[in-house]
């Protein structure tokens, strides 16, 4: 671990291999990834690169930073998948270098060393640097935005004005990536800092003043031109959303309160069994301890408050994270240096628990599919039976990645070296994620979504309208590379299947529906695949 965290450049050149590799070979999942990376491919199609669009008209969902970033990958790479997932790759190796060394200047190098591995060795956050949403830069902004917040309350921290600034710097740049839930997060953070210090703020009015005015320049650059140029439309329609996903289970994604909690165990392992313990660790200096108080309160506040909101998906409780693996490795650094530190049974229980229930699932999801046509029919959805009949060729090498981390859970549970065993751990979650990202994910996007990505690929370059019926998709925009059209809100799915057309319609529906569009006389089936079945309207003559 010494030679491969050895310093920035090493663990750049580290991060580079595992993150950029492979990153284009699987096509762009509905909906976040698509979405994103088809309001980038709208800018340059139209040169209107200050608006955010979908399909040509004004998307006010999301603020426009990551799209810009997305687009200058497009201007070097193409308009595909690896350039809509590149801007994470860097996001990846940035983020590894901020841990290294806010964990030296902090604590140590062999404390900022641990820090990276288990960043790296977890396995949402591991995977989460080869997508293409808008939360890896997200969090990173939010997250150094509370390191330079922590420094302005920090009594021996110099500089306090420079912490200051850079601390509206930050939560600017994460308002301009997604929104004003930056300024919430840090504002709650605060004011329960403030409350169990009974009261004492700890920043003075002038540091307030940096902080507010940076953040509102850094807001201004993007959302103030906005409001002057077109009114208040924006901000009207993207506090309505925000309201929509606090107050209701937006998009079908309404999950119970442990939702995340859940989530952070499971999909945040091994880091997570280690970061119980680490709430307890008290050891270290009055800056380390008041770090450490930083990142309590922003992994619980993080984790209460999306717990609270009614909308829930896997990655808003991504900024929990930082905080998770932090207290993480503080355990897990007291842990190789005081013998008299032992991990008790509840712990290698859960370690038993999940490591070998997560290890297990892995290795036999290849066997399992191998076999499926011994118990395919037993699935009651038409849709998902329909996936799993995609001609995908599975062997026992796909459960490889799993079978090393099964083997490495098993000796974490019986070995006592602490730093060998350890470092196997983390190691081999690493070693899994990679080989599930490369062998594992495309054929897994095979079974999801393949057969109807190639179905809008065919229709790239003819002059057609493309839709889909009874289901929600960016795919047909972005893989069709649908050209600039002034967008009519009155040609829906439904008037491209009833009313006069001038041009030819292709629609996607999903198996389930096909009885129902068999009975519009103007559509022709094309033919169906893989739990989708696909359509063609031609003008009337």
């Amino acid at each position: 671990m010494k030679y491969l965290f050895k310093n920035e450049l090493t663990i750049a050149l580290l991060a580079a291999l595992l993150f950029i590799p492979f990153i284009g070979q699987v096509h762009l999942f509905d909906w976040d990834e698509i979405n994103f990376a088809e309001s980038a491919r709208e800018m340059i199609a139209t040169g209107n690169y200050f608006s955010v669009q979908i399909d040509y008209a004004v998307f006010t969902e999301k603020p426009p930073l990551f799209f810009w970033m997305q687009v200058l990958s497009m201007k070097v790479f193409g308009i595909n998948e690896f350039a809509a997932r590149f801007p994470n790759a860097i996001c990846g190796i940035v983020t590894l270098i901020v841990l290294f060394n806010i964990g030296k200047k902090i604590f140590n190098e062999q404390f900022a060393r641990i820090w990276v591995m288990v960043y790296l060795g977890t396995l949402l956050t591991f995977f989460y640097f080869k997508t293409g949403i808008i939360d890896p830069w997200f969090n990173l902004f939010i997250f150094l935005a509370i390191y330079h917040f922590y420094n302005t309350t920090n009594n021996s921290a110099e500089k306090k004005g420079k912490h200051a600034i850079f601390t509206g710097l930050f939560l600017g740049l994460a308002v301009l990536t997604k929104g004003p839930v930056a300024i919430l997060i840090a504002m709650l953070c605060y004011l329960v800092f403030i409350v169990l210090h009974k009261g004492k703020f700890f920043i003075t009015l002038k540091h307030f003043l940096f902080i507010f005015i940076t953040t509102l320049i850094v807001c201004f650059t993007w959302f103030g031109i906005d409001l002057i140029q077109h009114g208040p439309k924006f901000l009207i329609e993207f506090t309505q959303r925000q309201i929509a996903i606090f107050s209701t289970s937006d998009a079908g994604h309404g999950q119970p309160f442990f939702y995340h909690w859940w989530v952070l165990l499971i999909g945040c392992f091994p880091a997570s069994i280690f970061f119980i313990k680490g709430h307890v660790i008290n050891t270290g200096n009055a800056a380390q301890r008041l770090f450490k108080l930083w990142m309590m309160i922003l992994f619980w506040v993080t984790l209460l408050l999306f717990s609270i909101v009614k909308t829930k998906i896997i990655h808003y409780s991504s900024l929990c994270w930082f905080p998770l693996t932090f207290l993480a490795t503080l355990f897990i650094a007291e842990f190789w240096n005081n013998r008299s530190i032992k991990l008790s049974i509840v712990l290698k229980i859960l370690f038993a628990m999940v490591g070998l229930l997560l290890g297990l699932i892995i290795t036999a999801l290849p066997f399992i599919l191998m076999q499926k046509d011994k118990w395919i029919h037993l699935v009651d959805d038409e849709f998902a039976r329909g996936n799993l009949a995609a001609n995908v060729h599975w062997s026992w090498v796909d459960g490889l990645g799993g079978l090393i981390l099964l083997s490495a859970v098993i000796y974490f549970l019986i070995s006592k070296n602490k730093l060998l065993k350890t470092t196997l751990l983390f190691a081999s979650v690493t070693i899994c994620c990679l080989f599930t990202a490369i062998i594992i994910t495309p054929k897994i996007e095979a079974i999801s979504q393949r057969a109807n990505i190639e179905f809008f690929e065919s229709r790239q370059g003819e002059d057609c309208y493309v839709d889909t019926w009874d289901y929600k998709s960016y795919a047909p925009y972005f893989y069709t590379k649908k050209p600039p059209y002034k967008n009519d809100s009155t040609k829906t799915v439904h008037w491209m299947l009833r009313e006069k057309i001038d041009k030819p319609v292709y629609i996607s529906a999903k198996i389930q529906n096909k009885s129902v569009l068999d009975t519009i006389p103007q559509l022709t089936m094309m033919y169906q695949k893989n739990g989708f079945v696909f359509y063609k309207r031609l003008p009337e003559k």
